[in-house]
């Protein structure tokens, strides 16, 4: 039979088929108790997985009364979500543990449908989440969360975040009517940034997903600078001239010292609802090849469906739309995986440690 220290090796050996993470990278927490022929195992998980815990919970019953030939195996599954380091020389933001950047390099590959599902996603999981509309000059998660509100101050010094689908959210859309053009200059927008970011008053939010513009102009560079980003996410579809700019916002996160998470392919498959012939319209396989050229995960692929447009022009995006349905799914399997390897960085212990304040009396 096995002792303790073998099984904690196995446990933490042991892959999440739903993250395809190993529970060790992941830092999983592990609590065992081995008292003659009975375990009892209590794992806390690094990343919300609400959906999917009951599922781990068997499956990792099953693998070890296989390795281990006990018969009484007992497995409790929490999670817990912790701060993980940023760049360096960047301070935190009050009341946000981690911040993901979600970017494409490239306008029209769904970048901003794909932060708001992700979004949502990782709060149907059971993480406190909110999202940053990044997009100044043509800012779109207003309408994709169905609300016009204006956001208010309750001290005259910071702003409330807008309340919707359970996010917290903020952009300059909500600030501003929705036909009326930001005609700004570069500092003047990275200021609107930094404002919207540093004086919202953000709720112990577990993630804050930001939704960048495309390109690598003034938004990314304050933002690899200034911001405390956790950790990034690539979004583009299949096609050759979308994966040559998503390249470009790999390579930016990659100079700046910002983990890349993975890639998400955007319409990479497209099927008929007619006669239910699938068909790669803008190619196939460009995100997978992208993802091992740059050593990075592929997180997941969605497909060309004209419920998720429809779904966010109504102002109900897809995951909280139709939450049972495959493309809800999908993304909250993307969010699971995205969730994971956040969780296998290192954790920030700045706030640790003592601030020590020298005095001269």
């Amino acid at each position: 039979m096995l002792n303790s220290s073998q099984i904690e090796q196995l446990i933490n050996d042991y892959t999440d088929p739903s993250s395809l993470v190993t529970l060790g990278d992941s830092k999983t927490k592990i609590k065992l108790n081995l008292d003659d022929d009975k375990l009892n195992l209590a794992l806390t998980l690094g990343y919300p997985a609400t959906s999917i815990i009951d599922e781990l919970q068997s499956a990792l019953v099953v693998e070890l009364k296989d390795k281990t030939g006990l018969n009484d195996v007992t497995v409790t599954i929490d999670w817990k979500i912790t701060k993980h380091k940023v760049q360096q020389g960047v301070s935190g933001i009050k009341g946000i543990k981690n911040i993901i950047a979600i970017a494409s390099g490239k306008g029209g590959v769904g970048k901003s449908t794909t932060s708001v599902n992700l979004a949502l996603a990782l709060a149907a999981e059971g993480a406190k989440v909110g999202i940053l509309d990044a997009d100044i000059y043509g800012p779109s998660q207003p309408r994709m969360l169905g609300t016009s509100q204006r956001p208010e101050s309750l001290d005259g010094k910071r702003i409330e975040p807008i309340e919707s689908f359970g996010l917290q959210c903020m952009s300059i859309g909500f600030l501003i009517d929705e036909e009326e053009p930001m005609i700004w200059r570069g500092p003047m927008v990275t200021q609107a940034l930094e404002q919207m970011l540093n004086d919202t008053n953000w709720s112990a939010l577990d993630y804050l997903v930001i939704d960048l513009p495309p390109g690598t102009g003034d938004i990314q560079l304050t933002l690899s600078q200034k911001v405390p980003v956790s950790g990034a996410v690539i979004v583009t579809t299949p096609q050759d001239i979308s994966l040559l700019d998503a390249r470009k916002a790999l390579k930016m996160f990659q100079k700046v010292n910002v983990p890349v998470m993975g890639i998400v392919e955007n319409m990479s498959t497209h099927i008929c609802s007619e006669c239910g012939h699938e068909e790669h319209i803008f190619g196939a396989g460009g995100g997978n090849k992208m993802a091992k050229q740059y050593d990075v995960d592929l997180l997941g692929s969605l497909p060309l469906d004209i419920q998720i447009r429809e779904d966010a022009d109504q102002g109900h995006p897809t995951v909280v739309a139709d939450p049972d349905g495959k493309i809800a799914q999908a993304y909250r399997s993307i969010a699971i995986r995205l969730a994971a390897r956040l969780a296998k960085q290192g954790k920030d212990y700045s706030t640790a440690f003592p601030n020590i304040v020298i005095k001269n009396d």
